[in-house]
């Protein structure tokens, strides 16, 4: 084994390495030598550390040839980026790793079997000839992984169940090409990393040929209970649990007495065990195995104090660890921070609602948590409406912007059709109903009057009233108070109910990213402008849209208001009083008559002007805060024309007053900077139009939906978001996001940062653990902008 100080070590054993060697090791590799040496039964390991990978680059000279083919990367370009990709790893590939790295990595993985005792050589040949070379999983661990700010580890790749030295150092030598995935070449492009001081070690850990496997929580995930320990558990690897794939038992114990308080046991139709030759195999699961409790009584308890002592040893901070049983003894094999915890009180408690034995008579998307029992109310057109009363379930195929009257009144809402980014579950979440999107078959299934319970933290819809029980809401230990929570990125709420803003007003976001007038059209108005235009009564249409705006201004002021205009389509226009008179029928309204196209129409321009007067009136009345958003622009002659009639009504651009468009449509991803050169201050990217728009995905349909092909997280969409972004940003504009995205996965928002975005606007649900998870973000990224300045390891 070489010698010297850490910093200059090829290879550290587990035992030799603590939290503090992160610039050595990367977070994976700190992580586990602190539990290792910390007593924990983590299986036996070593890492090869980033300066081994540095005297690789330098050995071999591959450097400046990854240089050249780098220094012709167009990061935007899909095309450059796959073939640079590819390059480099190719040129790592192709290369002969030192032979005395080589050595060092053959002599570490030797010692995992062979023997170490000082015996006399004939002795010890015996010995180690009856032994077999460990199956090994060989990870990467980043100079920057797994750091408690981070969450978007796992650019790099691992290699399960490798077998002898010759195989170990091809997968090291792999690792290291993973270094340079078109992924993780986008992210460092991105964030102005250099990607030659952006370092990776590898992790040579034992794997565990496991019969019982799966996650632990040291806290409730999703109630935020700190006193319960969540178990979740599989048979065979622990693969099948942590994908997904199977429905694992659920244990849940007390912390303090280590009590089990519930066990589900669930029907587990397979398991994935490890065959001799060391591929992964499915492993069918017949009666009664499929039903068994995988652990017993003594093994849970044993489990739970085993997370307890994690969780203390990281000084009381939530954890979520990967366990497995192999034999009779237990290991764990990964721990990290639980990093998605919301603070108490944001949008109401989060329970995790204990599911009821017996049989749910429908299942969808749960778009809005929550448990409620009720009496059900079929709502097949507007003309039925009026059947919801407070207190009752709203079932319906689909709501639309007419039916917010009847939504406010409803407990709960279960809809056949819509995805998590329909109507109904966007308002939904804003008024804090629950409510199940995409079951298909509600409205025929169910009948007026029927009772029924809607479990929408799970999805589920029961007959009858049944207890459910939902455990009171946790309080937030171990966090910073939300106050003293600063960010670069400004943090704005989306709202459409103007009521709703007392609910909200103390939420710490920057302003109103995205205040949609349909609302207060549908809500209070109820009628179709033009008609209110043709009996003159204008000024009681510009009065009731003033009055909405300006309870929500009013009540944050001087934090800024942005006003998108109506973005009403024609078959939405045609359900309020007098619409059909005014509105075509159209085959496909989602890409018809709507946003800036009707207001730059002779037909419809009388009426935007009047919601224009409303906002001009507002900021005579000394609501300075209040701005505009032009929606689902397509191209920029109609943004000019629309700033006309905007400048005509005595609302010019100036400091005080800023004018920003949607960008929703891929014309506006394709020829950004043509638009950003307008008369405007910017754009906001509305992701739900903008994936749909670009996968040629309807957003609210369940097929399409539950087959997972609306994704904001598709490489095509993210190209075009980080196109608007380079592209306004090029012209010195804001730019911000206010889809659903950023609250719903985790590394957008981090894809947005590294991009450069100056803002996101999201529902109030989730306002504050989006504030903690960006402000984590930019710490993270604080911390790597400090290390790269630093020459070297």
């Amino acid at each position: 084994m070489d010698s010297g100080s850490k910093a200059e070590r090829l290879i550290l054993n587990f035992k030799e390495i603590s939290k503090d060697d992160i610039p050595y090791v990367g977070g994976k590799g700190a992580n586990l030598g602190e539990m290792y040496n910390a007593g924990f039964p983590v299986p036996p390991g070593f890492v090869i550390t980033a300066l081994t990978y540095k005297k690789f680059l330098e050995d071999t000279g591959i450097k400046q040839e990854m240089q050249e083919v780098l220094a012709e990367l167009n990061v935007d370009d899909n095309d450059s980026l796959q073939s640079a990709s590819k390059q480099i790893q190719t040129i790592i590939r192709s290369e002969l790793i030192p032979e005395y790295i080589a050595a060092e990595i053959t002599r570490a993985y030797d010692a995992m079997y062979k023997s170490a005792y000082d015996l006399p050589r004939t002795a010890a040949s015996f010995i180690n000839a009856s032994r077999e070379p460990p199956f090994v999983a060989v990870r990467s661990s980043a100079t920057a992984e797994d750091l408690p700010q981070a969450s978007f580890a796992g650019q790099q790749q691992t290699f399960l169940n490798v077998k002898g030295s010759k195989n170990v150092l091809e997968a090291v030598r792999d690792c290291w090409a993973s270094l340079f995935t078109a992924r993780a070449i986008f992210y460092r492009e991105k964030n102005n990393f250099d990607h030659f001081k952006v370092f990776i070690a590898v992790v040579i850990q034992r794997m565990v040929d496991s019969t019982k496997s799966g996650v632990a929580f040291s806290v409730d995930p999703v109630s935020q209970d700190p006193n319960k320990i969540v178990i979740e558990a599989g048979f065979g690897l622990g693969e099948a649990v942590v994908s997904g794939s199977i429905n694992p038992d659920n244990y849940v114990v007390s912390k303090d007495e280590f009590k089990i308080l519930e066990t589900k046991i669930m029907k587990k139709d397979f398991m994935i065990r490890r065959s001799p030759e060391g591929k992964n195999i499915h492993i069918d699961l017949e009666e009664p195995k499929s039903t068994s409790k995988v652990l017993d009584d003594e093994e849970i308890v044993q489990l739970a104090k085993a997370i307890k002592m994690i969780e203390d040893h990281y000084g009381g901070k939530p954890q979520d660890s990967e366990w497995a049983v192999e034999g009779k003894k237990l290991y764990i094999v990964q721990t990290r921070p639980i990093t998605t915890l919301r603070e108490k009180g944001v949008g109401g408690p989060e329970e995790k609602a204990i599911e009821p034995a017996g049989d749910a008579i429908l299942t969808g998307l749960p778009a809005s948590h929550g448990v409620i029992s009720g009496t059900v109310k079929i709502v097949h057109d507007m003309d039925e409406l009026d059947k919801v009363q407070v207190g009752d379930i709203m079932v319906t195929k689909m709501t639309d912007p007419d039916f917010v009257p009847a939504m406010k009144r409803a407990s709960a809402i279960v809809t056949d059709e819509g995805g998590m980014t329909s109507h109904a579950a966007i308002v939904s979440r804003e008024m804090g109903v629950p409510c199940i999107v995409g079951t298909g078959k509600a409205s025929t299934t169910l009948h007026d009057g029927d009772k029924i319970t809607v479990d929408a933290t799970h999805g589920k819809v029961y007959m009858g009233e049944i207890k459910i029980e939902q455990p009171k809401e946790a309080e937030t230990a171990n966090l910073k108070p939300i106050e003293e929570i600063q960010t670069h990125t400004k943090i704005y709420m989306n709202l459409g109910i103007p009521d709703m803003i007392d609910k909200y007003v103390n939420l710490p976001f920057d302003g109103i990213g995205l205040m949609r007038l349909e609302f207060i059209i549908a809500d209070e108005i109820k009628e179709h402008p033009l008609k209110m235009l043709k009996e003159g009564r204008q000024d009681e249409y510009v009065e009731k849209l003033a009055n909405g705006i300006q309870k929500v201004a009013k009540a944050i002021f001087p934090r800024p208001v942005v006003i998108r205009f109506s973005d009403f389509k024609t078959n939405e226009y045609s359900g309020l009083a007098g619409g059909k008179e005014f509105e075509p029928s159209e085959e496909n309204p989602m890409i018809g008559w709507r946003g800036v196209s009707r207001y730059v129409s002779g037909i419809f321009e009388p009426a935007f002007r009047l919601e224009c007067k409303a906002i001009k009136k507002l900021r005579d009345d000394g609501l300075t805060n209040v701005h505009v958003m032009f929606p689902f622009v397509r191209n920029t002659a109609e943004v000019m024309k629309g700033i006309e009639i905007l400048n005509s009504e005595g609302l010019e651009r100036s400091e005080d007053f800023k004018i920003w468009l949607m960008a929703e449509v891929p014309s506006m991803a394709i020829i950004p900077e043509e638009f950003a050169k307008l008369d405007i201050d910017g754009a906001s990217i509305g992701s739900n139009d903008l994936t749909q728009l670009t996968l040629g995905v309807d957003r609210d349909s369940q097929l399409l939906g539950n087959m997972g092909y609306f994704d904001e997280r598709n490489p095509a969409v993210l190209h075009a978001i980080s196109r608007i972004i380079r592209g306004f940003k090029k012209h010195n504009k804001t730019i911000s996001l206010c889809g659903q995205s950023v609250s719903v996965y985790p590394e957008i928002a981090e894809f947005l940062v590294a991009c450069g975005i100056t803002s996101v606007s999201v529902n109030p649900d989730v306002v504050e653990s989006v504030k903690r998870h960006i402000a984590e973000i930019e710490a993270k990224q604080a911390f790597l902008d400090i290390a790269q300045e630093k020459e070297g390891l």
